[in-house]
């Protein structure tokens, strides 16, 4: 892989903050590949599945004592079927998502947390795909958890060029289409769209028995409106223009905006999705080291 393509999107330093905590799924999960998160399958079949070697955070009262004294290693019993999970991770890459400078871009910021995310999930041998979307489904890296995997996803998001408007419920109805159940779909996205469509769509994926959690991407002008003097206004999926003073639009907009998240966040919490708001101007290893914490803690307390 080149380099170049990879520092782009992995930071080292956020990469550092994150490792070793793991990303959990916080439902049962299914899949047929031998992992470190419970099935939802249970029955004779699954009572005894065999040994395998204990790791830090096991509960020692599965530990097998007769194997340790024959071969002086810690192995524990597995009384239930342990598998594997596979993460969607999906990118919106419309026009709307190249507001921003350098790293405070938001299609850039969002490419690299769902990388650096997709690189810790594959380094615990679980599985992520990556699709793109705009007006129409823009690429798809179907699941792998291979390091080769992170090439792939980087290489394709290095293709990408934001051009075209946003129909994102008629393109995650596609990626719903395409997934199996009970798998997490991490959708990233500024989700300017319209919030009774994308309520359908996330009604489907919760039926699918999917875990969804929404990262808002938005930029700190968008949230704090913080402009002085006389502004030209380019619209990005539409093409208009207006030259005004930003003190008489700034109430107007944050009322509307403050609105929309509040919508928003009844969608989420009325059909039990998670929605996370990040500020591009947010370091992103303290909020995905935060963010992770917070899941390892709610898995544990359901």
């Amino acid at each position: 892989m080149a380099k170049s393509i990879l520092s782009r999107y992995i930071d080292a330093e956020v990469l550092g903050k994150v490792q070793g905590t793991p990303v959990k799924p916080r439902g049962l999960v299914m899949g047929n590949l031998a992992g470190a998160h419970k099935s939802p399958l249970h029955g004779f079949a699954v009572e005894f599945a065999g040994h395998r070697e204990y790791v830090i955070g096991d509960d020692t009262r599965h530990i097998d004592w007769r194997v340790f004294y024959k071969r002086d290693k810690y192995f524990i019993k597995q009384y239930e079927m342990e598998t594997n999970f596979t993460a969607h991770l999906v990118l919106d890459v419309s026009a709307s998502m190249r507001y921003g400078e350098e790293q405070q871009q938001k299609m850039l910021y969002a490419a690299q947390m769902l990388t650096t995310l997709g690189y810790s999930i594959i380094k615990q041998s679980d599985r992520v795909s990556l699709s793109t979307f705009d007006d129409k489904i823009c690429g798809y890296v179907p699941p792998g958890n291979s390091m080769a995997q992170v090439q792939r996803m980087t290489e394709h998001l290095d293709e990408i060029e934001p051009k075209e408007k946003t129909d994102m419920a008629e393109c995650l109805s596609e990626v719903a289409g395409r997934t199996g159940r009970r798998e997490i779909i991490m959708i990233f996205s500024d989700f300017f769209t319209d919030l009774d469509d994308l309520e359908k769509v996330l009604q489907r994926l919760r039926y699918q028995q999917h875990e969804v959690v929404l990262f808002q991407i938005l930029h700190h002008d968008e949230l704090a409106f913080n402009f002085d003097g006389m502004i030209k206004f380019i619209g990005l999926e539409i093409p208009d223009e207006i030259l005004m003073q930003p003190s008489e639009l700034r109430k107007a907009y944050l009322a509307a905006l403050n609105r929309f998240n509040d919508r928003f966040e009844e969608i989420c919490q009325a059909n039990k999705v998670e929605r996370l708001l990040v500020d591009t101007s947010t370091g992103m290893g303290d909020f995905l080291f935060d963010y992770l914490n917070t899941r390892g803690l709610v898995r544990r307390a359901v």
